[in-house]
């Protein structure tokens, strides 16, 4: 057996991914649910204890208890107001090394908690370690369907905008629709972001949803991220397709989100923002 794998984890399906490729490639997994995100049935198999998410010395002594190093941090988390946190005492005693940066953006809090784990003896490491088929390497079209010229510059629209977004740490995502920003996305997270478009998409051609990394990002945690739902979910939203990050954003159960992604007529591209290459139509 490897040594153990801690792990803190929200909702989704990307922790329970993970904990399970750890176990298959023998390394058990420790495992903190954070209190109303994660469910502990999903890792009943593994050691796990339920914590909120202010509970933050509960969680480094469990896990140190059980002799982790390496920590992933995955899954969906809503970020609570500072003010209702409610550190443990543990947590109280790291917050002044954390300091302004739990009033900036996910990816500047992000980074200092990293910092701060790393300095309390942890290895954080990222997600797709553990499951390396998260990522895709290269640009390169998913589906059959692929985009149009119209859908390309409505891309082209989101990969700016989101870039002008993500240098004020706010936000992975945004839908364009024949040029209009229709939504992009802040605290909310993806689904109700798409769930927001569709309220306000335009008639003609349907819209783009583009997910990539913020400049800078810190690629251990927080990747962008889609799956089986973000589908369902742009489809519901009148879309025609997503475009993502090619080795920047994880693509969870890949298989079941083309199949759905096929059955939609939604298009699925990888791509490099900084080199936009498009894939031919297939014959």
């Amino acid at each position: 057996m490897g040594a153990p794998l801690g792990m803190i984890v929200g909702g989704g399906l990307l922790p329970q991914r993970a904990a399970a490729a750890a176990a298959a490639a023998g390394r058990t997994p420790h495992v903190v649910v954070l209190d109303g995100f994660g469910d502990p049935a999903d890792y009943a198999g593994y050691p796990h204890i339920v914590c909120r998410l202010g509970a933050g010395g509960r969680m480094l002594e469990w896990l140190r208890g059980a002799g982790v190093r390496d920590l992933v941090l995955a899954g969906k988390v809503t970020r609570p107001s500072f003010f209702a946190l409610r550190p443990d005492a543990g947590a109280a005693r790291l917050l002044p090394r954390i300091g302004m940066k739990a009033f900036g953006g996910d990816d500047s809090l992000l980074q200092a908690v990293l910092r701060v784990l790393r300095e309390e003896g942890f290895n954080p490491m990222p997600a797709q370690d553990v499951l390396q088929e998260l990522l895709l390497p290269e640009p390169t079209g998913l589906t059959s369907a692929l985009p149009d010229e119209a859908a390309r510059q409505d891309i082209r629209r989101g990969i700016a905008v989101v870039r002008a977004l993500g240098a004020v740490d706010v936000g992975q995502g945004a839908v364009v629709q024949q040029g209009l920003v229709l939504a992009v996305e802040a605290i909310e997270g993806t689904d109700a972001m798409l769930a927001r478009a569709g309220s306000l998409r335009r008639e003609g051609p349907g819209g783009v949803l583009v997910k990539i990394l913020k400049p800078g990002q810190d690629r251990r945690v927080d990747l962008p991220t889609i799956g089986p739902d973000t589908v369902a979910g742009a489809a519901a939203a009148g879309l025609r397709g997503i475009a993502i990050e090619a080795n920047g954003t994880i693509v969870v159960d890949r298989a079941e989100t083309v199949a759905a992604a096929e059955a939609a007529g939604l298009f699925l591209i990888a791509l490099d923002p900084a080199a936009l290459v498009w894939a031919e139509p297939k014959s």
